[in-house]
C-alpha cells in the first residue's frame, strides 16, 4: 500500500517537473541572451537588440557617444546617414523602457547629396545635413510647422546646429510617395526632416534634453570627435553647454 502512495505521488508531481523544466530553460537562455558579449557595452548591445536592421557600426559609435554624454539618458535617436534615404535610417529608443519606439525614412539636406548623403557641414547656408551627438531642446510652431530644435555639442562639427535652425519636422517630400515618384527623398536645407504623419509623436519623445546621434563613416569627425573618443572632461563639458 505504502510502494502504491508512493508511486501515485511520483506520478502527480512529474507533470509539473516536465513543466517547470522548460521555464526554466527559456528563463536561463533569456538571461543568456541579454548579456553583452565581451567587448560590447550594455547599451550598444541593447540597441543592436532593439535595431537589428541598423548599421551595427552605427550603433556601436551611438552607444559610446552616449555613453560619454550622459549614460543615464532616456530617449536616444540614432539616424545613419550611410544608408540611402529610400531606406528607413532614424531610430528612436526608450532605453529605460528598453522599447524601439520608431524606425522611419529621415532626409538629408540638399547640398549633402542626393539619395546618398556624402558632404556634412557646420556652416551656415551650406544646406547640409550635420553629423555627431545633438542634445534636444523645446519643441515650437515654425514655418514647418511642428518642430524640435537641436543643440549640437560638437564644435566645429554641428555645434551651428541652433543658429542653422537644424530642426527635426515634418515634410511632404518624406514618403514612400516620394520615393516612388522619384527614387529617392526630397531634401531639406539640412534638417532631418521625417514623415508628416508621424511628426508629433516623434518630436514628443524626444524633446527636452534627450539626445540625437547622426552617424557618417566620414574619417576626419570618427578620428576628432571628443564623444567618439570619449574624453571624459570635455565631453561632459561639452554635453552641459
Amino acid at each position: 500500500m505504502v510502494t502504491r502512495l508512493r508511486s501515485l505521488s511520483l506520478l502527480c508531481c512529474l507533470p509539473f517537473a516536465l513543466i517547470s523544466l522548460p521555464l526554466q530553460a527559456n528563463s536561463f537562455f533569456a538571461s543568456v541572451a541579454s548579456t553583452p558579449p565581451p567587448g560590447v557595452s550594455s547599451l550598444q548591445h541593447q540597441l543592436l537588440q532593439l535595431a537589428p536592421s541598423a548599421t551595427p557600426e552605427a550603433l556601436r559609435l551611438a552607444a559610446q557617444a552616449l555613453n560619454c554624454a550622459n549614460p543615464n539618458a532616456e530617449r536616444f535617436a540614432v539616424i545613419d546617414y550611410s544608408l540611402p534615404s529610400t531606406e528607413p535610417r532614424m531610430w528612436v529608443f526608450d532605453l529605460r523602457q528598453h522599447k524601439l519606439l520608431f524606425e522611419e525614412l529621415v532626409s538629408h539636406g540638399q547640398g549633402s547629396g542626393d539619395a546618398y548623403a556624402e558632404a556634412f557641414s557646420n556652416t551656415p547656408e551650406s544646406h547640409q545635413s550635420s553629423l555627431g551627438l545633438f542634445r534636444t531642446m523645446n519643441s515650437y510652431y515654425g514655418r514647418n510647422g511642428y518642430s524640435l530644435r537641436l543643440n549640437g555639442l560638437e564644435p566645429d562639427v554641428n555645434d551651428l546646429a541652433y543658429e542653422r535652425a537644424i530642426v527635426i519636422h515634418g515634410a511632404d517630400y518624406v514618403s514612400d510617395d516620394f520615393i516612388a515618384q522619384t527614387g529617392r527623398l526630397g531634401r531639406s536645407h539640412g534638417c532631418p526632416a521625417v514623415r508628416q504623419d508621424i511628426t508629433y509623436p516623434l518630436i514628443d519623445s524626444l524633446r527636452e534634453d534627450q539626445y540625437v546621434f547622426a552617424y557618417y563613416p566620414d574619417k576626419e569627425w570618427l578620428a576628432t570627435s571628443n564623444f567618439l573618443r570619449c574624453n571624459t572632461l570635455n565631453s561632459t563639458h561639452l554635453a552641459q553647454r
